[in-house]
């Protein structure tokens, strides 16, 4: 292990081996099973190993986190939100060595590593204020004497399974909220970033502690078969999974048989269209960073961009010439745009889908080559021009691809930006007001993020993330996603003295003699 690596792993108090399995303070639970290996993408280096648990172990999990939501849902909610807001703060304190973890383990470069986790703070500041906010409404009841609300309670335990592109991110968008809703969370993070979720473990129990909390926030580290124990098990009412379709698919099939509630977060084939009018130096610097930024391996990314006939040479152009300057290497290095992809195979599925893409007419413009004398992991971003959009242009490739077509008018262009399975990001780039609420309408883009002068990636967290389509549907991060994580209770109140029934229905009337029947 490098002496820098180790200094990082010291400063958030990590073992060179570490427990994958956590009910709390106190509560990491003795691996039994084959260790996980974490490993750096850039370098191949072994980072640490983490000991997944076991089914019986899962189960032990889920009985604590189920034992202490009976305690933690009758906390004030605002009380609820103080510990959030203590654990955004520990966040805060260990941003630095917390998101270099995150660029050393799944490859994104320093500054994208320490946004993911100003993300973790950002949303539990949102979350705090939050805990005061959670509102039911009034309602007018049709009946004289009384009067009706709704009121939101806590849904119970929930399992959240992370992908490994956001590694940290995610799965605060999920347990800030819940948390402040009254649930207790259990994690499953991706087999591919193990160490990170025991980082944030780690923090996590410490605030736990700080408050004598326990099973508010565990950690199952694990293999498919975790993840499907969870997605299984009926004491947990709901299911936030965030990975690909055809796992997805499977995640949402197997909760909804014990009639559970997911939020499914599958991916995205996301396209900007750029109108003939539009500001070309904006759009470039969006497109680059959409497309480039980590490796393209968010479900953000810019995949596709819909370039109006006028200009389309002109903006290829311009984009050749950003992407031959992009600095690929270390993603720790000061200057670096690109790190590595997380795997071989990534790399692999990336030039598959290029020689298809050949195949089917397209021609590469920029990128594409693997790069061997940077380490295994590494590629040249590439951009293709498609005559058409064909079925390798309707596929998620999980690589920083990014195809080229050009449109005539509008309708041709929103036809093609609909044209495909996924519908999470959307953009327009325009300066016509009339084209941008095109673009809005309901007549537009199908996608459940939509922006104009913007690119696709870098989502705040005050509004409502998630997508349409097979990126899966369910909403995460702000708005009013917290009624996800709760149960609805409509609550009517008599205050007067007589039972008069809804619709206006007369059921009988009593005197001395019995019960009557009567009409009107």
């Amino acid at each position: 292990m490098k002496s820098d690596t180790k200094s990082l792993l010291d400063k958030l108090n990590l073992a060179p081996l570490n427990s994958g399995v956590c009910t709390g303070p106190d509560g990491w639970l003795p691996g039994s099973a084959e260790p996980i290996i974490s490993a750096n993408p850039a370098t191949g280096e072994a980072i640490a190993a983490v000991s997944p648990a076991t089914p019986a172990q899962t189960d032990q999990v889920v009985q604590a986190a189920q034992a202490a939501f009976h305690t933690w849902r009758q906390m004030p909610a605002p009380r609820r939100g103080l510990v959030v807001r203590d654990l955004g703060n520990a966040l805060r304190e260990l941003a630095e060595p917390l998101g270099e973890l995150v660029t050393l383990e799944m490859g994104k470069i320093r500054a994208e590593g320490i946004g993911e986790v100003q993300e973790m703070i950002d949303i539990c500041d949102f979350a705090t204020g939050l805990s005061r906010q959670l509102y039911g409404l009034t309602m007018p009841s049709e009946r004289p004497g009384h009067r009706m609300v709704e009121q939101w309670h806590p849904l119970g335990p929930i399992g959240v399974i992370t992908a490994f592109n956001f590694p940290v991110a995610v799965w605060s968008w999920n347990a800030a909220i819940a948390a402040v809703c009254g649930d207790t969370v259990i994690w499953k993070p991706s087999e591919l970033t193990p160490l990170t979720a025991v980082a944030v473990q780690h923090i996590a129990n410490r605030v736990m502690a700080d408050y004598g909390l326990t099973g508010i926030f565990n950690l199952a580290v694990g293999d498919g078969s975790v993840g499907r124990a969870l997605a299984e098990d009926a004491r947990l009412p709901l299911i936030s999974f965030t990975g690909s379709v055809r796992t997805g698919r499977l995640v949402g099939e197997t909760v909804a048989r014990r009639l559970g509630r997911t939020i499914l977060e599958l991916g995205g084939n996301n396209a900007i269209i750029v109108a003939a009018d539009a500001n070309l130096e904006l759009a470039t610097r969006a497109i680059l960073f959409g497309a480039v930024g980590t490796a393209g391996q968010r479900c953000t990314s810019t995949r596709r961009l819909i370039v109006h006939q006028d200009v389309a040479d002109h903006l290829a152009d311009r984009l050749v010439n950003a992407y031959r300057q992009v600095p690929i290497g270390d993603p720790l290095a000061e200057g670096t745009l690109m790190g590595p992809l997380v795997t071989v195979q990534a790399v692999v599925a990336m030039q598959r889908a290029l020689a298809q893409a050949v195949a089917e007419g397209g021609e590469v413009l920029t990128g594409g080559r693997p790069r061997p004398d940077l380490g295994p992991h590494f590629v040249e971003p590439a951009i293709v021009r498609m005559p058409a959009q064909t079925p390798i242009v309707r596929e998620e490739t999980f690589a920083p691809i990014l195809y080229l077509l050009s449109y005539a008018d509008f309708d041709d262009a929103v036809r093609l930006h609909n044209g495909v399975p996924q519908g999470l990001s959307s953009a327009i780039f325009t300066d016509s007001l009339q084209t941008a609420e095109a673009f809005l309408s309901v007549a537009g883009s199908d996608c459940g993020i939509a922006n104009v002068n913007i690119g696709t990636s870098g989502a705040e967290i005050g509004g409502a993330f998630g997508g349409e389509k097979t990126t899966g549907g369910g909403r995460e991060a702000g708005s009013d996603s917290w009624k996800a994580y709760m149960r609805r209770q409509t609550n009517t109140i008599n205050w007067g003295s007589d039972l008069p029934l809804a619709q206006g229905i007369t059921f009988g009337r009593r005197d001395e003699g019995g019960w009557h029947g009567t009409s009107g």
